[in-house]
């Protein structure tokens, strides 16, 4: 089946698939290929039964989400969006469609009828009001339920259950030196920014979060965020 890809920017970067890359991409210049990651084989035995749990349990709900999808929206269930995983490896992070057929042409021109959301998407590379996102994507995104595809991805070992936000090549070209640390690891299904504020954090906060979590990195710690995520992602008023 091949997956749509979700609109994250209105330009999208064309993706590498290995490490070297262009000298005018935006990952040209990030220390790509280092054969280092974090949490090593302990991280990856919590991330499996973990995982291969989650889609057991929560195999219901996400086939009643993928009906609903279907019958209130035209358009594939599932859509695949290149993020940057690692050691700058690119892979298909899988997610809920949340968004209208057409979404890219819906984002362009509200970016050029409103000065202030053209701010605000440059600043945070997101919108309070989205105009691409659909009444039950609203819904999906609020509550964290169009990330479950995502236990997938885990799976196959392109994510982990906790890590840095997964981001797109033209993101991690705005963390700087903390680039290094978001290579080090897998991204991750939730994190630290989810159990921390979720979206009512500034983006430099999240950056930091995420690179103190790589730096700070212990199995016990991994526990703690899983159990907080719940609870976390309950919290409507801060939608990631």
């Amino acid at each position: 089946m091949t997956l749509p890809a979700e609109i994250d920017s209105p330009s999208p970067a064309l993706w590498p698939t290995e490490p070297a890359v262009a000298a005018n991409h935006p990952l040209a210049g990030l220390p790509l290929g280092r054969p280092r990651c974090t949490g090593g084989l302990a991280k990856r035995a919590l991330d499996l039964p973990v995982a291969l749990t989650a889609l057991i349990m929560l195999a219901p709900l996400m086939l009643a989400v993928a009906l609903l999808i279907k019958l209130t929206t035209r358009g594939p269930v599932l859509f695949g969006h290149a993020r940057v995983g690692l050691n700058g490896r690119t892979f298909r992070c899988l997610k809920f469609r949340t968004m209208r057929p057409d979404a890219e042409q819906a984002l362009l021109a509200y970016l050029a009828d409103s000065p202030e959301a053209a701010q605000e998407w440059l600043e945070t590379r997101k919108l309070k009001k989205d105009p691409r996102v659909t009444a039950l994507g609203k819904v999906l995104r609020g509550s964290s339920i169009d990330e479950l595809p995502q236990l997938l991805n885990v799976l196959r070992g392109e994510m982990s259950c906790v890590g840095p936000r997964p981001v797109i090549a033209d993101e991690l070209a705005l963390y700087g030196a903390q680039a290094q640390d978001y290579l080090a690891a897998r991204p991750g299904l939730t994190g630290p920014w989810q159990v921390s504020g979720r979206s009512a954090l500034s983006y430099a906060d999240r950056v930091s979060l995420d690179s103190a979590y790589v730096r700070n990195w212990s199995l016990r710690r991994d526990i703690v965020i899983l159990l907080k995520t719940v609870p976390a992602v309950m919290r409507f008023d801060r939608t990631s």
